[in-house]
């Protein structure tokens, strides 16, 4: 039975609620997939079920996107309308109604926090695996703090110290992510150039690679260095953040940021497109050991 026509029954949405418990992000999307193909099978057009709720079908857009949290009632009423009657069905929808309304503990940095960068975090608790590369930059999830206040200083020249520290800490919890029980899998490649690029000043640069070391060490992190006189590792001049998920209903993401803005992509060929392009770079780099010893010899000298 192809992914699309499995039956929504009690046992996989408490393994979506398990696996998604941490991240509301993750759960609003994990539910929004849900109601789409409910809905699908339902033979019901979203036009009408935006009517079924008193909303309109751009409204059953942002819910099936995961744009927007659901509302129980809303869920319920459309729930009905699929034909979904099993209670314990139904209870297991408005447990995730529920987690999918919590706040994420990055949401007590609001004030540093904007919306598009929060989903990123809120992505990140809920990966499996996380493929990542940078350019210019030590990849956030792999900094120290007197390294991130570095770049976060140049980032913000005019903040205030008070923002600076809370925009820190706030990498720091996240840094946390790798090293917590059922960590995901962290696979980082990044430009040599970040290394040669000395961030915060000599010591903080060495601290720096000292931390790299430490971290790629651990048995679910892999790190890489895409070295300059490889001309296949300008396949991407720009940093690319690939998230895969255990779950049927959440597909891979792309992300992509930019100054002041960033994209989510999750069409089956953008994200193919990304993936091929962090294979070549995978491919061109120094492999994870070489990168180690490459890591190792820098502290030297």
């Amino acid at each position: 039975m192809p992914a699309s026509a499995r039956p929504v029954d009690k046992e996989s949405l408490e393994h979506y609620l398990a696996a998604s418990s941490h991240s509301p992000t993750a759960m609003r999307l994990v539910l929004g997939n849900l109601l789409r193909k409910m809905r699908k099978q339902a033979g019901i057009e979203a036009e009408a079920a935006g009517r079924h709720i008193g909303g309109s079908e751009a409204k059953i857009s942002r819910l099936e996107r995961g744009n927007v949290a659901c509302k129980e009632p809303d869920v319920m009423d459309l729930l009905a309308l699929y034909g979904v009657r099993d209670e314990q069905v139904l209870a297991c929808f408005a447990q995730m109604v529920d987690l999918s309304r919590r706040s994420g503990w990055w949401q007590r940095y609001d004030g540093v926090l904007p919306d598009w960068f929060g989903k990123l975090i809120g992505l990140q608790e809920a990966a499996s695996v996380i493929r990542t590369y940078e350019v210019q930059l030590v990849p956030g999830l792999l900094q120290t703090a007197d390294y991130a206040r570095a770049v976060t200083r140049l980032g913000y020249p005019l903040a205030a110290q008070e923002e600076i520290d809370a925009r820190v800490e706030l990498r720091m919890d996240r840094c946390a992510l790798l090293t917590r029980s059922e960590a995901p899998h962290l696979w980082a490649i990044l430009d040599e150039a970040a290394l040669s690029r000395p961030v915060g000043g000599e010591q903080v640069m060495r601290a720096q690679i000292g931390h790299l070391v430490d971290m790629a060490r651990l048995p679910n992190v892999r790190v890489q260095i895409a070295p300059l006189n490889e001309p296949r590792c300008a396949v991407a001049g720009f940093p690319i953040t690939h998230l895969r998920f255990d779950l049927p209903d959440l597909p891979d993401i792309i992300y992509l940021e930019q100054l002041g803005n960033a994209d989510y992509l999750d069409k089956p060929e953008q994200v193919e497109h990304y993936r091929s392009v962090l294979d070549t770079l995978s491919m061109a780099s120094l492999s994870p050991k070489e990168s180690f010893h490459l890591l190792e010899n820098a502290l030297r000298y």
